[in-house]
C-alpha cells in the first residue's frame, strides 16, 4: 500500500472552491492512513477503515465535517436492508466510521472550524451504535466426559493410524486448543524457538502471533505449560518431530510442519490453519460424532476457558492465558453447567444459615 504525501493541515489556507474541500477532505482522510500505520495496522485494516469513512461519507452528499447521525442512520439501515449485509459486517463499518469520526474530533477539529465554520460530530453514537452481533450464537462447549472420550480415543488409535506423523500432529494441536486456550493461527505459527522449557515451573510456550486488536499486528504473549502440556510437549520433541525432518535443530524450523518440502530448502514447510482443522474434523466425526460439525477449534478455545473457570482459575488468569484485551471478552467463552445458579444459590444459603446460628 502506497500513502499520498500528506501536508499540514495547521498551514494557512482558504476553501474556495469544490476542488478545494474535495482535496481538503482527502488530506484528512490521508492523514488517517498514515496514523492507523503508524500504529501498527497491517495494509489490509488501513485499506478497509479508510474505504469504510469515504464510502459513508460519499453517501450522505455531504463533507465530511457536515454530516450527522441521521446520515448514520440512512447508511446503516441502507448496508442493513436493501445491501442485505450480515449484522457482523454492519457492527465492523460502523465501528470504523466511528474510529475515523473520533481520529477527526481529535485530531483537526479547530482546523476544520477555522476554515469551514463546522463543528464535527461523532455521528456514531450510543442510539445508533450496533449491537455487538458475534455474542448471537453461544458456542457452546461439550462437556468434560465428552472431551474425554474423543481424546482418549483419538490417543489410543495414534499408533495405529496409517499416516501417523500428521496424525500426531493434528492431535497436539488440538491438545493445545483444549488446554491451553491457543487459537488456530498462533498454532500453526509456533517454531521450535517457541517452546521454553527453562521458563516457569512447567515450561512456557511463547505466542509470537497473538491476534492483534483492530489490526494493529501480532500480539505476543507467554503462556504456561499447564494442565499436562508439559508432558505433551516433551512426547512431542522426543517422539515425533524429528521423524518429520532433522530441521529440528534449526530454532526458526516450524514446531508442527506439514508433510511438504520447500522446493529450495528441501525441509518441511509450516503446516497451514486447514489441514489442522480437518484433522480435529475428522477425529470428532470418528470418536465424539454426535459432535460432527459443530465441534471446531475455537470451540475447544471455548471448553479451555470452562473447564479453568469450573475449576476456580482466576477470571483475569484465564483472560492472560487467551490473549484477551478485555475481561467482558472472557466472560463470554466462560459456559458453566445448567445447575451453576442453583449450586450457587444453595451454597448462599447455607453460607446465611451459619452465619444465623453462629
Amino acid at each position: 500500500m502506497t500513502l499520498a504525501a500528506v501536508r499540514n493541515l495547521a498551514s494557512p489556507r482558504v476553501l474556495s472552491s469544490a476542488v478545494d474541500e474535495e482535496d481538503f477532505e482527502q488530506e484528512i482522510v490521508d492523514q488517517y492512513a498514515l496514523a492507523l500505520a503508524a500504529a501498527g495496522a497491517g495494509d489490509g485494516s488501513v485499506e478497509f477503515n479508510c474505504r469504510a469513512a469515504v464510502e459513508f461519507v460519499r453517501s450522505s452528499d455531504r463533507r465530511l465535517w457536515a454530516v450527522g447521525a441521521e446520515d448514520a442512520d440512512r447508511y446503516l439501515v441502507r448496508l442493513r436492508r436493501e445491501q442485505g449485509r450480515k449484522p457482523s459486517t454492519v457492527q465492523g463499518y460502523a465501528g470504523a466510521i466511528a474510529r475515523f469520526y473520533d481520529f477527526v474530533v481529535s485530531r483537526y477539529q479547530g482546523d476544520i472550524h477555522a476554515l469551514t465554520g463546522c463543528v464535527v460530530t461523532q455521528p456514531i453514537d450510543e442510539f445508533n451504535r450496533p449491537a455487538k452481533a458475534n455474542h448471537a450464537s453461544v458456542r457452546v462447549p461439550p462437556a468434560r466426559a465428552e472431551v474425554e472420550e474423543l481424546f482418549g480415543q483419538w490417543a489410543a488409535h495414534l499408533p495405529s493410524t496409517r499416516k501417523y506423523l500428521p496424525a500426531a500432529r493434528d492431535y497436539l494441536a488440538a491438545s493445545l486448543w483444549r488446554r491451553g486456550g491457543l487459537r488456530i493461527r498462533e498454532t500453526a505459527m509456533l517454531d521450535m524457538r517457541d517452546w521454553r522449557p527453562d521458563l516457569g515451573r512447567w515450561g512456557k510456550l511463547h505466542i509470537r502471533y497473538g491476534k492483534g486488536s483492530r489490526g494493529r499486528g501480532p500480539k505476543t504473549r507467554l503462556i504456561p505449560a499447564i494442565d499436562g502440556i508439559d508432558t505433551l510437549m516433551q512426547w512431542w520433541l522426543t517422539d515425533v518431530r524429528h521423524q518429520f525432518d532433522d530441521d529440528w535443530r534449526n530454532p526458526d524450523a516450524p514446531l508442527l510442519p506439514s508433510e511438504r518440502r520447500d522446493e529450495m530448502t528441501g525441509s518441511c514447510t509450516r503446516i497451514g490453519t486447514d489441514p489442522l482443522r480437518s484433522g480435529l474434523a475428522a477425529a470428532v466425526g470418528a470418536w465424539l460424532p454426535d459432535w460432527k460439525g459443530r465441534l471446531t477449534p475455537h470451540g475447544l478455545r471455548h471448553y479451555c476457558a470452562s473447564e479453568l473457570y469450573g475449576r476456580g482459575v482466576d477470571l483475569k488468569a484465564i483472560q492472560d492465558l487467551l490473549g484477551h484485551n478485555w475481561l467482558s471478552t472472557t466472560t463470554h467463552y466462560i459456559h458453566v453447567p445448567t445447575q451453576h445458579i442453583e449450586n450457587e444459590w444453595l451454597h448462599a444459603n447455607d453460607r446465611t444459615a451459619l452465619r444465623l446460628l453462629g
